[in-house]
């Protein structure tokens, strides 16, 4: 089980996405595996990016369907062991809810802004 609070993920949605991965590839040396997203983007692909072992180490996703709605940053996926209780946190603390929450169980995410206006995805823990 990933522990609470730590980093899980790293993805950058943008409407670009192949150029944007191509781009990444270029100037950092990762590696490109498309992933299909499902039945309702079959007309788009996103991408892992991976080391030089093949695993790998962020995403470029498209934004389109179900990320219509994410911002064109870099974004950290943060495991989080009630997803529920910690999007109420953020919003008692002055925070604010971007995108989400999406999803259910684990994998479940919601993309939040602190007081600051930084954003990052807090997931319900993924690994059982």
């Amino acid at each position: 089980m990933a522990r609470q609070g730590s980093l899980i993920g790293l993805d950058l949605t943008v409407p670009n996405a192949p150029q944007v991965r191509d781009f990444y590839a270029a100037v950092i040396g990762w590696g490109v595996q498309g992933l299909k997203t499902g039945e309702q983007y079959d007309d788009h692909d996103d991408y892992f990016m991976t080391g030089h072992d093949g695993v790998p180490v962020a995403g470029v996703c498209a934004r389109a369907g179900e990320n219509a709605d994410l911002p064109p940053q870099w974004m950290p996926y943060i495991a989080v062991d009630d997803l529920e209780a910690a999007v109420k946190k953020t919003l008692d603390l002055g925070g604010s809810v971007v995108a989400g929450p999406k999803g259910e169980g684990p994998g479940a995410y919601c993309v939040i802004k602190d007081p600051a206006g930084a954003t990052l995805a807090v997931m319900q823990n993924p690994e059982p």
